[in-house]
């Protein structure tokens, strides 16, 4: 047996052990996952703050919400760690902190479903927080998400 592949032999268990490790302490921190779309400008008026300009982070990095986080609105203000999971349409590395504007199933909100890229999703993230974490030329993407 030759030294590289005694050596895969060795890595390997310990590249599959570490994964199976890194997804046992993210389920046991309290972290969900679900899926994310994207919506356009303009983003105002929203749910939570009508038509100000004023409430969206200089950052860029805000979302609305569907009704498995809307929680009546007591969800806007609300923050998120969001960290995309979909390997390739992912950018490695990147977990970003999202603050919750709008809900995303109302025909007056700015992010409505029909500007959405993806219906139905947990988060519809403004084009700056999707394109943080992953390419914008797919529609929705995997995410793991915690409340902060």
């Amino acid at each position: 047996m030759s030294i590289r592949s005694s050596l895969s032999a060795q890595i390997l268990p310990c590249l599959l052990l570490a994964c199976v490790l890194s997804e046992v302490l993210f389920v046991a921190r309290g972290d969900d996952v679900g899926t994310a779309a994207h919506y356009s400008p303009p983003y105002y008026p929203t749910e939570c703050y009508g038509g100000d300009p004023s409430q969206f982070p200089s950052s860029g990095l805000f979302a609305a919400v569907g009704d498995q986080l809307w929680d009546n609105g007591i969800a806007c203000g609300r923050q998120y760690l969001l960290e995309c999971i979909n390997g390739m349409q992912c950018i490695p590395g990147r977990t970003i902190l999202i603050t919750v504007v709008d809900y995303t199933l109302t025909s007056t909100s700015a992010a409505a479903a029909y500007k959405q890229s993806v219906t139905g999703a947990p988060f519809a993230l403004s084009e700056t927080a999707f394109r943080a974490i992953a390419h914008l030329f797919v529609d929705g993407i995997t995410i793991r998400y915690r409340q902060v």
